[in-house]
């Protein structure tokens, strides 16, 4: 059975805790797209990990884990995180796809320069090299882990596509240019670390499949993210959506049967974009800090999150697009203190109030409709049956339900793996 965890919204819903609960049933954790320009926060008995680039199975000595070919692979940041697991006394069970692409060190330059170029017109990049990486991926000019193993071959490549890197440096951003050499001295060595890795992760799955294994596809970010039914362009630079997950992991798109989509029970969003339930200031503030396991900062930037109210319109979009078949609501817990909790069930815009979330150039101009709820002014951690949970809590989970038209299954009432709720 292969499993999808996605997002229904704009990143940061919780994803990697839900993936580390389920994955304690699952055989295969697989990161099926993007890179490290998000990260996926655990809270277990072993201490508090943002993982970047691995999947969040790692702390499970029975899962396989597996950076799929859809994903990203910062090289260095991959091997900084299994150091720091094995710190910690985790050693994870790891395979990465020897079809997987790997992130250049002038994707992470191009994105800098990229966005300092842009300066308030940027696409508020977490200046990773995504965008330059999945740019060269679909132009053709990138590197495959398994081409890297040639060395005359690999040099050859670079010394091609520097060429026109170099232009661009010079000429455009006014930087020094890159040596084909110097790149690839650094390559070979982070590939020789990552060697031990390296598999032929398309041939595992379809055993593991024969085999009747559980397979878990995690996904990053969130729908609102994604470059096709996304805000775009202020989205990422590879489908955050479950059906990309079959191409990313290398499956057959069919083999996918459950897509638990994960919602948060308010809005936060990093990044630009048009984002309509957004409040500001004190009111910002208060749930920024009461939000998360340690606030609604970004785990890859340290960004203060945009804040907001759920938003029902988008959300139930996002839970579409995704394909949904369950729904875990994370961090309701965060909500204790408010006695009243406005959530955004329209968007007003010229005279009329939309239900269906709109392209970008209308969301740009559109204004929420508010609807205030009871809240239940307590603290809920601890509650570990739903029966249990105070009345307006149950009516704002079961309202939730009821908008976005998909069953909520999990309720995350704190940021432990054993703080959640099934129904």
């Amino acid at each position: 059975m292969v499993k999808a965890i996605v997002g229904a919204n704009w990143g940061d819903e919780g994803k990697g805790k839900i993936t580390d609960v389920l994955a304690a049933d699952s055989d295969v954790v697989i990161r099926f797209q993007g890179g490290s320009n998000a990260g996926h926060t655990i809270i277990n008995d072993k201490g508090r990990f943002a993982l970047h680039q691995l999947p969040s199975g790692v702390f499970y000595p029975h899962v396989t884990n597996i950076i799929g070919n859809g994903v990203a692979l910062d090289m260095g940041k991959f091997l900084a995180e299994v150091a720091s697991l094995k710190e910690a006394g985790v050693e994870p069970r790891l395979l990465v796809s020897d079809r997987v692409q790997v992130v250049m060190p002038y994707h992470v330059l191009f994105d800098q320069y990229e966005e300092e170029r842009l300066g308030g017109r940027s696409f508020g990049s977490t200046k990773s090299g995504i965008a330059p990486f999945y740019s060269d991926k679909y132009a053709k000019i990138g590197f495959q882990m398994a081409e890297l193993f040639d060395d005359a071959y690999t040099l050859d490549k670079l010394e091609r596509v520097l060429e026109v890197k170099n232009v661009t440096l010079e000429h455009l951003y006014h930087k020094p240019a890159l040596s084909a050499r110097e790149v690839f001295d650094q390559l070979r060595r982070q590939r020789d670390a990552v060697a031990p890795y390296v598999a032929d992760t398309f041939q595992f799955l379809r055993e593991a499949q024969a085999q009747g294994k559980q397979i878990l596809l995690e996904g990053q970010l969130g729908a609102m993210k994604d470059p096709d039914l996304g805000i775009y362009p202020m989205v990422t630079s590879s489908s955050t959506l479950a059906g990309y997950g079959a191409i990313g992991a290398g499956l057959p798109p069919y083999a996918i049967t459950d897509i638990v989509c994960v919602v948060k029970a308010y809005s936060s969003a990093v990044g630009a974009g048009a984002f309509v339930s957004e409040i500001f200031g004190d009111e910002a503030q208060e749930l920024r800090i009461r939000g998360g396991d340690k606030g609604e900062f970004g785990a890859t930037t340290g960004r203060p999150r945009r804040m907001g109210w759920f938003d029902a319109v988008a959300t139930r979009y996002g839970v579409q697009a995704q394909g949904a078949t369950q729904v875990a609501l994370t961090v309701v817990d965060a909500l204790g203190y408010l006695k009243e909790i406005p959530v955004c069930v329209g968007y007003e815009v010229d005279g009329k109030v939309l239900t269906n979330f709109p392209t970008t150039p209308t969301l740009e101009r559109c204004k929420p409709v508010l609807k205030v709820l009871p809240g239940w002014n307590c603290d809920i951690r601890g509650i570990t049956r739903y029966e249990d949970l105070p009345e307006a809590c149950r009516n704002y989970v079961e309202f939730i339900e009821q908008e976005i038209g998909v069953p909520i299954t999990m309720v995350s009432n704190g940021p432990g793996r054993e703080e959640i709720i099934r129904r």
